[in-house]
């Protein structure tokens, strides 16, 4: 399937010189798919209704400040590798172009929609993220924002002293209660009214009940879900009790099945790879791949590196966040670290992973990956 086929005409292109303000109501009175952002006719990235709802930037800043990097789509790209390339990207809407002529945008939910009933031959067990990021319910607001940062995920589940889900904590959830605080009539300077916010308890913002999926339910029946409830993940709970958490699942983990190769070597997925420095894709690869020889037993089905830069930098090097998640015979296993630079950043997370792996060999998988989605998706 070309992506021409499902692509959109449903977007405005705006000057980056034009104010937030002007964006705004592009959105609120055209309601288009996204907004790309140009210098003097030169594409130069996209803006996102989501990204103005969680941003407090003031409306009389140009578009520029808020603009995202976005890959340029050919309009008759593979629909994999697009998928692939939204991922490694890290965004949800992109333009696609003919030629050197923009044409239009294509969005995640477009791709999942096109593919929506071949998603019934998987289950969530199969490509859910296992390594859940909680807070419970006294947790300050201060420290969520710490732990979205730090995991670069955008929800958090809220657990009870027992483990058991009690809410959902979002950076919307966070964002919209920092602007009710920030509008009301106050004699107390800004810088206060942020640091009451930041002390506030997650169960003052927390959204309940939580929307969840069980672990046998098919990513097809979740996909319909997220799209009915306007939601870009669910909690993952085992189906005998949908209070325990067991994991997310998200847009993103189902456009990254849709990327699942069977290639003879690892089949590695990068995101933000605009951030490899001194480093590339093919020796990441290879030192994830030396890490798993070392344990014959375990075979890594798909990994996933993800990146992200922080303001902090030393000598001009941005820090860097490194996450490494490999899919495998055993389950899920992962590592995280920081460090300035990507190749930095990723030396660190690929210690921690090894760690990691060693803690959980020997472990036997209940279930063998059976890549009944790369068969049916090739049919496509």
């Amino acid at each position: 399937m070309d992506i021409a086929d499902i692509a959109t005409r449903e977007f405005v292109e705006v000057d980056g010189q034009k104010r937030l303000s002007k964006v705004r109501s592009i959105f609120e009175h055209e309601n288009p798919k996204g907004v790309i952002v140009t210098d003097d006719g030169d594409y130069q990235g996209v803006i996102t209704q989501q990204q103005l709802l969680q941003s407090h930037i003031e409306d009389d800043m140009k578009a520029a400040a808020m603009v995202k990097s976005a890959p340029k789509i050919e309009r008759t790209a593979d629909l994999r590798n697009v998928a692939r390339m939204l991922i490694e990207g890290d965004t949800k809407v992109a333009p696609v172009f003919e030629g050197d002529d923009l044409w239009g945008i294509i969005t995640a939910d477009a791709i999942l929609d096109a593919v929506l009933e071949n998603l019934d031959v998987l289950t969530v067990d199969q490509i859910f993220t296992e390594d859940l990021v909680t807070v419970t319910e006294d947790t300050h607001i201060g420290r969520a924002i710490n732990l979205l940062r730090e995991n670069g995920v955008s929800r958090l589940p809220v657990v009870n002293e027992n483990g058991r889900l009690t809410g959902m904590l979002t950076t919307h959830d966070i964002v919209d209660v920092v602007v009710r605080n920030m509008d009301k009539p106050t004699q107390g300077d800004r810088a206060g009214d942020i640091e009451r916010v930041l002390d506030l308890p997650v169960y003052d913002v927390m959204a309940n009940p939580v929307t969840t999926v069980d672990l046998d339910d098919t990513v097809r029946e979740a996909v319909e879900l997220m799209f009915e409830m306007d939601y870009s993940g669910l909690v993952v709970t085992p189906e005998y009790d949908d209070s325990l958490p067991a994991g997310i699942l998200t847009k993103t983990d189902v456009l990254r099945a849709l990327t699942y190769t069977e290639e003879e070597h690892m089949d590695v997925q990068i995101t933000n790879i605009d951030l490899l420095d001194t480093i590339t894709r093919d020796e990441i690869r290879r030192s994830i791949e030396a890490v798993v020889e070392k344990y014959q037993r375990m075979s890594v089905q798909h990994a996933h590196v993800r990146f992200h830069k922080h303001k902090e930098k030393l000598r001009g090097t941005p820090l860097i966040q490194c996450q490494i998640r490999l899919r495998t015979t055993h389950g899920q296993v992962a590592g995280s670290g920081e460090g300035y630079g990507a190749e930095s950043a990723f030396r660190v997370a690929l210690d921690r992973l090894e760690r990691n792996v060693i803690e959980m060999k020997g472990m036997e998988s209940d279930e063998q990956y059976r890549g009944q989605l790369l068969r049916k998706l090739n049919e496509l």
